[in-house]
């Protein structure tokens, strides 16, 4: 009686093993800023374990648009690593996250967000449909245009600068992030 005890305990663990094994094998994850970044996880629950992207995580909540983010979208999000933040002029988050700059920094977060789910296909589909570039209109109002050199896609602000796409189909489950290396900015 004892043993069918020890083996039916056994078997159980067994089963909660090898089922919970094969749920993190369904769910692909990819790496960002050192951490698995899932599927099932909004933008937001997954943008807060990456340590690349800490100053944006800290602007999303300066600017209120943490339950935005974590709406059910969905939302195409072209994230800027902190090194990416580091590129703007000495003290520009510091003033960015000051409570009276709030909507300057809506605006500048939404800019980098497209409503909808565009894969890194997606993307790539328009811009041979638009013959190597794709205008795409952001939740702010504004437009990014991507385009590609060699196997690298870009996209390209307002104001002529660009941003290379360097960690891309980082999916989540109501969008999609793809990393970029520098903060794009719309006209102001």
């Amino acid at each position: 009686m004892k043993t069918n005890k020890i083996l039916s305990a056994v078997a159980f663990t067994f089963v909660l093993l090898t089922s919970g094994n094969a749920l993190a094998q369904k769910e692909k994850t990819v790496m960002v800023g050192g951490a698995a970044m899932y599927p099932s996880k909004n933008i937001v629950e997954n943008a807060v374990n990456s340590k690349d992207h800490t100053t944006l995580v800290a602007a999303v909540k300066a600017a209120d648009l943490v339950e935005t983010l974590m709406s059910a979208g969905p939302f195409t999000v072209f994230a800027p690593t902190n090194a990416a933040f580091e590129k703007l002029p000495a003290g520009t988050v510091e003033t960015l996250v000051k409570p009276e700059n709030k909507k300057v920094l809506q605006t500048i977060l939404t800019y980098h967000v497209v409503a909808g789910k565009l894969n890194a296909k997606d993307i790539v589909a328009a811009i041979k449909k638009g013959n190597g570039k794709a205008v795409l209109t952001t939740v702010s109002g504004g437009k990014l245009t991507a385009w590609m050199q060699g196997s690298d896609v870009y996209i390209t602000d307002e104001n002529g600068g660009s941003a290379k796409v360097t960690i891309a189909d980082v999916n989540q489950s109501n969008g999609v992030i793809h990393v970029i290396d520098t903060v794009v900015t719309s006209k102001m």
